[in-house]
């Protein structure tokens, strides 16, 4: 197979998974500074997820797939999520949500014939939340108004596209860590690490969203700590980080506090900014033994009109304590093969990556559905695959024709 050819279907694949991607982004956020209609951006993030599907099936018509327990596990969380939805209790948008997934985790069956354990769905990643960011950079210097609105207290959200403060801040430190793990790996040089890390550190830190900010480092932590041992620049740089870190904490307490209540009070910061009232409404509120197992179908992460922000919640309140039992599965496997992996940078990227969802969790949804957070942890899945065997998994192997010995005989002859 010629190097071209080998770019090519490269580069497509990187353009599927950049759709998925956009698709993820969601429709909902602050005002832009050029209004968009509602159903002009579902129509492109819906459209993204067609060409995404179209483009995975165009590389891959032989359908070749990699067997894997995390798209096995999801297939199921599909096949829930329609059970749970056919009856309509969430109405016909649940039957629209489910195609939805259905499109999005067909997507990631095709995709995964690339699966190899290397990094280039990581470098996929970068590039796409990191073109996300750009918009989000050019919004705020085009109109500083509109991207930090009094509407958010001030928080950075997208001008330019819809997006939320905790939207912005999960993109940035998804790729803050990786690309840090991609300088330790020798990956990627410095000065490039840097393009991305410093913008990127900026961003976050004007989204003041601190969901984000302890995933950054407690997933940042546990990767480079799995690298310790085999890896000096590992040590080098934790070694800093812990120091530079005590350093900032004593020197900056009084407007790193500041920085992390945001001006809330001791109540409002207490209950989560409201999300515990939600919570105990939710799990107090009555239930048959059907809605109990299967949920009422796939919604839009709410709960009595007010966001749930917890993807355990949601996914109990949408898809039951089965979809519960799903999706700890997803992540109780990821996090297992990722323990049984040999240090490697591969390895501590996907430590990475599913501790952040695990610890985001708790006050983002997404889990159960289509989103970033799925999009993370199937990036995880891709880096913890094993490599493939002889095939080349990017063209089909052209199966040897068998040559009748009458026809080999007219041959010589």
């Amino acid at each position: 197979m010629s190097p071209d050819h080998t770019d090519h279907t490269s580069k497509i694949v990187g353009t599927a998974w950049g759709l998925l991607v956009l698709n993820t982004l969601g429709s909902a956020g602050a005002q832009t500074i050029v209004p968009l209609p509602r159903s002009l951006i579902q129509m492109v993030t819906m459209g993204s997820l067609v060409a995404a599907f179209a483009l995975a099936l165009v590389v891959n018509l032989r359908l070749r797939i990699r067997a894997s327990a995390f798209l096995l596990l999801l297939t199921l969380l599909l096949v829930l999520s329609v059970i749970s939805s056919a009856n309509l209790e969430s109405g016909f948008g649940a039957l629209f949500r489910c195609a939805r997934l259905a499109l999005f985790v067909g997507t990631l069956w095709l995709l995964s014939r690339w699966w190899d354990g290397s990094p280039t769905f990581v470098r996929h990643h970068i590039r796409m939340y990191f073109a996300v960011l750009g918009s989000v950079a050019a919004g705020a210097i085009i109109s500083p108004g509109a991207a930090m609105p009094e509407l958010y207290g001030g928080r950075l959200v997208g001008a330019l596209w819809p997006l939320t403060p905790p939207q912005i801040g999960q993109y940035a430190a998804v790729i803050i860590g990786l690309t840090v793990l991609l300088v330790l790996g020798r990956r990627i040089d410095r000065t490039s690490a840097a393009v991305v890390i410093v913008p990127s550190l900026v961003l976050l830190a004007l989204t003041h969203t601190r969901t984000a900010t302890l995933g950054l480092l407690m997933g940042l932590a546990l990767a480079i700590s799995s690298l310790i041992l085999t890896s000096a620049a590992a040590r080098r740089f934790f070694t800093w980080a812990v120091l530079c870190a005590a350093v900032a904490a004593v020197a900056f307490s009084s407007a790193l506090q500041a920085w992390f209540l945001r001006g809330q009070s001791q109540e409002n910061f207490t209950s989560l900014t409201g999300r515990a009232k939600v919570w105990d409404a939710l799990l107090a509120a009555p239930r048959t033994t059907s809605e109990y197992l299967f949920g009422f179908g796939l919604g839009d992460k709410s709960f009595g009109g007010l966001p749930i922000d917890n993807s355990w919640l949601a996914v109990y309140n949408e898809q039951g304590m089965t979809g519960v039992a799903l999706v700890a599965a997803i992540v109780i496997v990821l996090g297992g093969v990722a323990l049984l992996r040999p240090p490697s940078l591969s390895r501590a990227c996907a430590i990475f990556l599913i501790s952040y969802c695990a610890i985001a969790s708790y006050t983002e949804a997404g889990l159960g559905d289509a989103s970033p957070y799925l999009l993370h942890l199937t990036v995880a899945a891709s880096l913890l695959a094993a490599p493939a065997a002889a095939t080349d998994l990017s063209t089909p192997e052209v199966p040897r024709r068998r040559v009748p010995r009458w026809a080999l005989r007219s041959e010589v002859i």
